[in-house]
């Protein structure tokens, strides 16, 4: 283990917590600063072969295909930094990655094969380091200065949006004057500054080193529970898990009506299901080979997936503002010079607001009457905020459908409702994600965390699949509502139904503290 720094012991902020959230300023600039010109480039450039009409949708598909993988990749990053090389390691050398894909982005925007290549190198190395940033930034705490943590959580999600905000604010502006080149070329710089940054605090980190292959591992322990027998038991367990498999693999006959993106995901998540919950059933024969301890670690993070996996309907509406409320902000009126993609800009700058204004006025206030916003009660409230927020969506598509002339200012209603949303949820997820994570699964709880992302942007392509199809697209049509509108009503539904099942959740979760001792 690298201590070049010595641990804390008297409750000081770590020195070395700037190096990485300059680092991550810098980086999530390129990521939103791509990100939120996608669609926009897509439907006017990139996909202009298509007809007219099928942009949109293309559009849509493309980029939450991209999110995917965005989120699919910290599954790669978080077991390559537990296992081989270490968080440190894996962070520099994906952000290498990271770079490559950006000039490709820059260089290949008249091309769609080297564009598409540059979405998928970007997805592999910002989804390689994403989980492991935000547990790069806990392994730098302890036992004694653990409650100065939160407060960096939310400086670090704070950043972030502080990145966002000026990227979402003035890569459209690049993008109309001076082209993809130049307004895809700058995220790019500052994704090559955010790498060298991290690089430069190298000599001052505390690294955690990677747990080496154990006879007691996750997986292990795992595998034990399915395949062990139990003398006058079935294997119900081992049955469902086999389910899982059988459905993962039937799920690429889905292949021509489905990317190969959206099956590999859904696949995914036949295995995550029904793999957990027939483990689930039979954990407790893993005891007669495994520790109790391994086996309450195993238990413990099935736990945790079924709180992330009701996080996955809050993303699917979250990851829409940069896609279908851009759509939307087309059919809007605004002033000539404003661009659909700037709305985007409001929502890192009511993060800003929100988080400071929620720790110094709002939870304290909660507390003084009796209410203790727990990081699990403020999840389930997010969701619920974020439903919402879609309801408000959809009642401006509303009047956009009856030919009124509405103004891109309504739209300040659903980013509200959704920015906070979205401080409740995802601002407290990172903490919540590393606290519960055994000290030898950070990485790879972390890649979990941000894998309920991919699932939630799975969501969204089969919603978007499935109105391709004409018994639905019937059905929509028997509503009255534009396709558009039905879509933004059903995901508030979603989400609003899941957030009822969150809180009944939560109130038997068991909280845990893995904070790495002094």
């Amino acid at each position: 283990m690298n201590n070049n720094t010595a641990a804390p012991t008297t409750g000081q902020m770590p020195r070395q917590i700037p190096y990485i959230i300059a680092n991550e300023a810098c980086e999530r600039f390129s990521f939103y600063g791509m990100r939120n010109i996608l669609t926009p480039f897509l439907v006017t450039a990139l996909l202009l072969y298509a007809p007219e009409a099928e942009r949109a949708g293309i559009a849509k598909d493309v980029f939450h295909a991209f999110v995917i993988g965005v989120y699919f990749f910290p599954l790669l990053g978080g077991w390559l930094a537990d296992r081989f090389f270490g968080k440190y390691n894996t962070v520099l050398w994906m952000s290498l990655v990271y770079c490559a894909g950006h000039a490709c982005l820059a260089m290949f925007d008249d091309n769609r094969t080297g564009f598409y290549f540059g979405l998928f190198l970007i997805a592999f190395g910002s989804g390689g380091i994403k989980p492991l940033v935000v547990s790069f930034v806990g392994d730098q705490f302890d036992q004694t200065n653990k409650q100065r943590a939160k407060l960096v959580f939310d400086a670090f999600y704070w950043t972030i949006n502080f990145g966002s905000f000026f990227a979402s604010l003035l890569m459209p502006i690049f993008l109309r004057k001076y082209g993809p080149s130049v307004a895809f070329g700058i995220p790019g710089i500052l994704m090559f500054i955010a790498t060298f940054v991290f690089w430069l605090g190298r000599k001052k980190y505390v690294r955690v080193p990677p747990a080496p292959p154990h006879p007691d591992s996750f997986l292990n322990v795992v595998r034990t529970a399915l395949t062990s027998r139990s003398p006058g038991d079935g294997r119900q367990g081992l049955v469902i898990a086999i389910v899982g498999v059988l459905l993962a693999i039937a799920s690429f006959g889905l292949l021509g009506t489905l990317s190969f993106v959206a099956v590999a995901c859904m696949a995914m998540v036949f295995l995550l299901v029904f793999g957990g919950a027939g483990a689930w059933m039979q954990l407790d024969r893993a005891r007669s080979i495994h520790p109790q301890e391994a086996v309450d670690g195993v238990r413990a993070v099935l736990r945790i997936l079924i709180v992330f996996a009701l996080i996955t309907p809050f993303w699917s509406l979250f990851d829409q503002k940069a896609s279908t409320w851009i759509l939307q902000a087309d059919q809007m009126t605004k002033p000539e010079w404003f661009h659909s993609a700037q709305m985007q800009a409001l929502n890192p700058a009511l993060v800003m607001l929100l988080i400071p204004f929620n720790n110094l006025v709002l939870y304290p206030a909660l507390r003084r009457i009796g209410i203790d916003p727990t990081p699990l009660r403020r999840m389930g409230f997010g969701i619920a905020f974020s439903g919402l927020a879609w309801i408000a969506a959809g009642a401006i598509q509303l009047e956009i459908d009856g030919g009124t002339p509405v103004s891109v200012a309504w739209q300040v209603l659903p980013y509200a409702l959704l920015t906070f949303g979205e401080v409740l949820v995802s601002a407290t997820g990172l903490e919540f994600a590393y606290s519960q994570a055994p000290a030898s699964m950070k990485g790879v709880i972390m890649a979990f965390w941000y894998l309920s992302n991919t699932v939630g942007n799975l969501w969204v392509l089969l919603a978007n699949a499935s109105v391709r199809n004409e018994t639905v697209t019937a059905h929509i049509e028997s509503t009255g509502l534009s396709e558009a509108a039905f879509l933004m009503f059903f995901f508030a539904m979603f989400a609003l139904v899941v957030a009822g099942i969150f809180g009944l959740y939560a109130r038997r979760y068991p909280m845990q503290d893995h904070y790495r001792t002094a």
